[in-house]
């Protein structure tokens, strides 16, 4: 992200920096860490620090979570190590006197990479690209909603009557999205100032739902700036005595919010590999071949695009949300989407993942999926044409957790990619979240139920 030791020395020296912030993303895609005095971050830390192994076995509430075989009580919960990867240094120019560096992290005794980590999970696969010549670019659309109150107000009214910045449908909408600047400017601003270049941000389909593009880049590094977009969008937002949220479906009447991951592959000089001037789409073999293995595998990787019983319910009919696993040339019905046909742009664009997605699991399962395609030389189906909503004998996006936890679970192409153990971990994340929600009564059951069951 553009941003040296040398450089932070230097600010250090001068008193522009005095803290840096050193986290790695867990399980949800959070960043999680400590804050070093700057002066002790140069001096030691920036080798390395530790971070309790349970932050890798919990939930999304950060409870310890039973049942894991990485970590748990009869291992003691211990320490694992926190490496921070300097290449991913940046200012924090939204925080005073603030630096970041993500971290990736390994065993406390023999140093080896965490298997289930999330940036172990995404370098593995471009690991693995590369031993085939390739590497992966990406982009990842992120929307979410914006609130006029804050956090703790909204909290304190249950958060049923959450105001929303937006009051009607603001697609594209400048005048209502000029009412709502005063956020979206300073996180455009701050991140392009910290080195994380920002194309745009337009008003979505829900009141007050918007969404922020970041310029594409190699995987690892988009995922690196989605983690910490997200992260600076909720402290812009506090600062301001505002809230968002990434929930997938925060509210049944209204549109949910997505993050679409756009990918292409190049060679090692960085020469676009998925187009091809003869084909009547600009599709390279191996271009197609890609696709045909993220459609091949679709519900198996469903999990890692929609990681929560609520992601589920983003996946409406006529809602812009995808409910078939099938492609189709700029159609939005679908769930894979040819993008810039005919140019050296040419991509796959996934529209089933929703904004509470890790972005470095979502990447590397649907890296995964296509070298599986490639690997395999599969042949890509026919692209569908109209209107995938109603269109029956489609291949389904899972419906529940339920479901997708079902085609994880035996998906041999993930445990082969990922491994069975990171494949288990995942599992049981995904089975905690779902025997956790089975058990709660909800206000819906509540409302529905109370006087006339």
């Amino acid at each position: 992200m553009a941003y040296s030791l040398e450089e932070l020395r230097e600010d250090v020296a001068a008193g522009r920096i005095d803290t840096v912030l050193v986290a790695f993303p867990d399980m949800q895609g959070r960043m999680i860490g400590k804050r070093f005095q700057a002066e002790y971050f140069l001096e030691t830390a920036h080798d390395e620090t530790h971070g309790c192994d349970y932050l890798l076995a919990d939930d999304i509430d950060m409870e310890p979570v039973p049942g894991y075989e990485a970590a748990n009580w009869a291992k003691g919960y211990g320490d694992f190590v926190m490496k921070p990867d300097l290449t991913t240094l940046m200012k924090a120019s939204w925080l005073e006197g603030t630096a970041i560096v993500l971290c990736d992290l390994s065993d406390h005794h023999h140093h080896e990479p965490i298997p289930h980590s999330p940036r172990a999970i995404l370098k593995a696969q471009i690991e693995r690209l590369a031993a085939m010549g390739y590497t992966a670019n990406a982009a990842t659309e992120l929307e979410f909603y914006l609130f006029d109150d804050d956090y703790r107000t909204i909290s304190q009214k249950g958060y049923r009557t959450a105001q929303t910045a937006g009051d009607y449908i603001q697609d594209y909408h400048i005048f209502q999205t000029t009412k709502e600047e005063g956020v979206m400017r300073a996180l455009r601003k701050h991140l392009q100032a910290s080195g994380i270049p920002v194309e745009s941000s337009k008003g979505e389909w829900g009141p007050g739902q918007e969404e922020i593009n970041v310029r594409y880049s190699d995987a690892l590094t988009m995922a690196d700036r989605h983690v910490v977009l997200k992260n600076a969008t909720k402290e812009i937002a506090y600062a301001q005595g505002k809230a968002v949220t990434f929930m997938a479906k925060w509210d049944y009447a209204l549109a949910g919010s997505s993050s679409h991951i756009h990918m292409s592959l190049a060679d090692k000089s960085g020469k676009p590999l998925f187009v091809d001037g003869k084909d009547e789409r600009g599709m390279s073999d191996l271009m197609k071949h890609f696709m045909a293995g993220q459609l091949a595998y679709a519900r198996d990787i469903t999990y890692f695009l929609a990681p929560y019983i609520n992601s589920y319910k983003r996946y409406q009919a006529g809602t812009f949300a995808p409910t078939k696993a099938i492609w189709s040339p700029d159609n939005r019905t679908a769930g894979f989407r040819l993008c810039g046909e005919h140019s050296k742009a040419i991509r796959v664009e996934c529209r089933m993942g929703g904004a509470d997605l890790n972005p470095y699991l979502a990447i590397a399962a649907l890296l995964a999926a296509g070298i599986k395609g490639i690997e395999d030389k599969l042949e890509l189906e026919p692209a569908f044409v109209g209107d995938a909503y109603v269109t029956k004998k489609l291949r389904e996006i899972p419906k529940t957790l339920r479901e997708a936890t079902d085609t994880l679970r035996k998906s041999k192409m993930l445990k082969d990619a990922f491994g069975e153990q990171v494949i288990g971990h995942y599992v049981h994340t995904a089975e905690w979240e779902q025997a956790e929600y089975d058990r709660r009564v909800t206000d819906w059951e509540l409302k529905r139920g109370f006087e006339r069951s």
